[in-house]
């Protein structure tokens, strides 16, 4: 989850609607227009407001988004209005709700709430909507007034009720006009589908309870039935990104597979926090970046938090009793864009409707965040986590292991070292230059809190062998590009690999050596097994053997193997804890009153005199230069998208 990744200015952004929609004009008398809208990651973001920085702000929220609906709707004749899962969880708003206010049966969800408002014809559930029980996902979604759908969740023997009555697909029965006006009945068939590792992400939730199956399985089974039973279309709601261009069993990123079922008429996708059409999907084989087709079919992905708005336009033709697909495109509408000297320009206002419905959930989730639980002597940003030891990650880890040291007394796993694992959850990327941790010194409140551990994990702890320590560090090095010993200026981060995926593990010392392959991909997919980026790891200054053990501290959804982490999975678990790491967090901070966490020296780049790399951080990093004592680093311009370059020589 992040700050929504702006467009630049162009066409997309200043066109107008019937520019962008040669299919908005009156079709043949014979025709039927349908426009098929979709959001997709919304993670209860209903505001355009930030309630970490405790500010509004104009790239983000469902009351933007529904602007941009409402202007659509009122072009074309027929309209549907999609939402592709992620919507419960994400920011203080849905913790609140969740976990402080609770959610009581029959009492709506201000995000339900706002969706209603705005007025979907269905949904579909992400992985992320599962993030705080079943049983709260089940109240929630009572309060919908449209159809969720998922065709690959698969309740098990503990699965509340209420689960299985969940439907797997749907037909929606819509009066439509062509081209004269003439009104006809067309079916359209809505299938939805979630990221099958779900069961691994939410164990501690879902063991027992429900499990994700195979996408592609599912639609195979599923898109001839609903065929048969009069569809006229049928719409796939994929909770899943665009990934591997084959069908792997139970693959989290499965629209290119999907895509090629045959009955399958639109892919409306998500998960992935980008946009399509665009050039994030570009030279895939199978998938057109331009046109914004996947094996030649109209799909769309509208990055998250309500920043863009996806749009298919199908032009219909009859087919005998049905209708078919003559004519697609497949656009993108965002809320805002990003003009150099102009910073972020918003192009829709927010829609009082939507805020009305969320607005008590609002005024008292600002309430909640804004209590202070502390204070820290030194500043906790993220501006540097990706190329230098950082404080922000290191009170992380420092809480997980105070929580831990005394949860493990008393186990077989007592004696051995305790060493903790944390990752910088926002560090700008696809997030954009304002998508950073910023606490100063001072008072610490809830929300900054929030802003330290963003996700509502557990806390685990995992017994690995030194081999497997050493492996968990070669994955997280894949973060970084492979350098060119002696060559200036070259880019130093990995844009496919998501900043959460940067696991430092505090209790050790180890050095990265950029100039060697990485052994694992982003994703954890192993691309070279004889690679070694991690040199001179050790642990109390004696080098750490293949066959020594340890216990590191981490969140559920790392211990149960979220990322393909060495070392990780539930054979692994040494201990599950019932307290979340936010919890943990907050409660270390309470406890010690003030905080000062100290970058300690685990890790560094090892050293390749004659090189320089280039880092894109925020524009606020130049304000804390001077806190830099161990990493040679100069301004060098100005990035890409509103960040700031920074050179750094190894």
């Amino acid at each position: 989850m992040g700050q929504p990744r702006l467009l630049s200015a162009g066409i997309q952004a200043g066109a107008s609607l019937n520019a962008l929609h040669p299919f908005s004009a009156s079709p043949a008398a014979d025709r039927v227009h349908l426009r098929l809208m979709e959001t997709s990651d919304l993670h209860v973001h209903v505001f355009p407001y930030d309630y970490y920085s405790d500010r509004p702000i104009d790239s983000a929220g469902l009351a933007r988004t529904a602007a941009l609906i409402a202007a659509l709707r009122a072009e074309a004749a027929n309209t549907l209005l999609f939402d592709n899962g992620d919507f419960l969880q994400g920011n203080p708003m849905g913790d609140y709700i969740a976990h402080e206010r609770g959610l009581r049966p029959g009492e709506m969800h201000p995000m339900i709430a706002a969706m209603n408002a705005v007025g979907y014809d269905a949904a579909t559930l992400g992985n992320h909507d599962f993030n705080y029980g079943l049983d709260f996902l089940l109240t929630a979604l009572d309060g919908a007034r449209f159809p969720v759908v998922s065709a690959n969740l698969l309740p098990g023997p503990l699965a509340p009720p209420g689960l299985a009555a969940l439907p797997r697909y749907t037909l929606l029965e819509r009066p439509v006009r062509d081209g004269a006006g003439a009104t006809h009945r067309l079916r359209i068939g809505v299938i939805g589908f979630l990221p099958p590792p779900i069961a691994v992400w939410d164990r501690r939730h879902l063991d027992g309870r429900a499990e994700g199956g195979d996408i592609v399985a599912a639609a195979r089974a599923l898109v001839p039935k609903m065929r048969a039973e009069g569809a006229d279309l049928v719409v796939a709601l994929a909770h899943s990104g665009i990934g591997e261009p084959g069908h792997v069993a139970r693959q989290e990123n499965a629209c290119l597979p999907l895509a090629g079922i045959e009955g399958i008429d639109a892919i409306l996708s998500g998960h992935q926090h980008l946009t399509f059409p665009g050039p994030d999907f570009a030279g895939i084989a199978g998938v057109d970046a331009e046109a914004g087709t996947i094996c030649g079919k109209p799909a769309v992905m509208p990055g998250f938090w309500g920043s863009h708005l996806g749009v298919i336009d199908l032009l219909l033709d009859r087919d005998g009793p049905g209708w078919r697909v003559a004519e697609h495109q497949s656009t993108l509408h965002p809320i805002a864009i990003r003009k150099p000297g102009c910073g972020v320009v918003p192009l829709a206002p927010s829609n009082p409707a939507v805020m009305t419905a969320a607005a008590r959930a609002h005024a008292e989730t600002l309430a909640y965040t804004r209590r202070a639980v502390g204070r820290t002597a030194v500043p906790l940003h993220s501006y540097f986590s990706l190329v230098t030891n950082d404080a922000s990650v290191k009170i992380v880890a420092d809480a997980q292991r105070w929580y831990l040291a005394e949860m493990l007394k008393g186990t077989p796993h007592e004696g051995l070292p305790l060493l903790s694992a944390a990752a910088p959850f926002k560090a700008g990327g696809h997030g954009g230059p304002d998508y950073y941790t910023d606490v100063p010194v001072g008072d610490i409140a809830i929300r900054n809190v929030a802003d330290l551990y963003l996700y509502p994990n557990t806390v685990r702890a995992v017994r690995v062998t030194g081999a497997q320590l050493r492996g968990w560090l070669e994955r997280s090095a894949a973060i970084f590009n492979r350098i060119e010993p002696g060559q200036p200026d070259q880019i130093l981060l990995n844009p496919e690999a998501p900043c959460y995926d940067f696991d430092v593990i505090g209790g050790v010392e180890y050095r990265i050596d950029l100039s060697r392959p990485p052994r694992f991909g982003p994703g954890g997919r192993l691309v070279d097994p004889t690679a070694g980026r991690i040199a001179g790891l050790s642990w109390r200054g004696q080098p750490v053997s293949d066959d020594m053990e340890f216990v590191v501290a981490t969140n559920s959804f790392r211990a149960s193997g979220g990322g393909g982490f060495p070392g990780t999975g539930v054979d692994s678990m040494a201990f599950e804890a019932p307290d979340a790491n936010r919890d943990v967090l907050l409660r270390y901070i309470a406890e010690h009153g003030t905080v000062a966490p100290r970058a300690d020296a685990t890790w560094r780049f090892e050293a390749l005199p004659g090189t320089t790399v280039l880092f894109d951080t925020s524009p606020a990093a130049l304000d804390h230069l001077d806190e830099l004592r161990d990493l040679a680093l100069e301004p060098a311009g100005e990035g890409p998208d509103g960040f700031v370059r920074l050179r750094i020589a190894l």
